[in-house]
């Protein structure tokens, strides 16, 4: 059984998006080609990594993946340790309510599926070493 679960969007992220959209329309209205095409590149490759920011459960295996960025395959037998996190640092997460996973030794990552009760269940279902 394969489930997905998309990204959780937070504030942090909404309003780059929408002050970089606002910026390309005024480039367009003032008719900036140059800045158009730089900030059209940047606006696909945002779009991208919206749409492609998600974390799929199969098997014994959980993915994250994070636009063209990560595409990272983590063996849940190896999690240790789920915590519910508000960490900054840089993430495959588009929301600053995330979880940290801790895995293998010294590994973590941090993502921000949307139902997150639903998901560590799912992981714990597979895993019941997770603490």
């Amino acid at each position: 059984m394969k489930d997905v679960y998309k990204s959780k969007i937070g504030p942090p992220i909404i309003f780059p998006l929408c002050t970089v959209g606002g910026m390309f329309i005024a480039m367009i209205l003032t008719r900036a080609w140059p800045a158009v095409l730089i900030m059209g590149v940047l606006i696909l490759v945002l779009i991208h990594t919206y749409f492609n920011t998600y974390y799929t459960i199969a098997g014994n295996e959980l993915k994250v993946r994070y636009g063209f960025i990560i595409n990272k395959t983590i063996d849940i037998s190896s999690i240790k340790k789920v915590v519910s996190t508000r960490d900054m640092r840089s993430a495959p997460a588009l929301s600053t309510d995330r979880v940290e996973i801790f895995y293998n030794q010294n590994d973590s990552v941090l993502i921000s599926p949307e139902d997150q009760a639903e998901f560590i269940e799912r992981l714990k279902g597979i895993n019941e070493e997770i603490v």
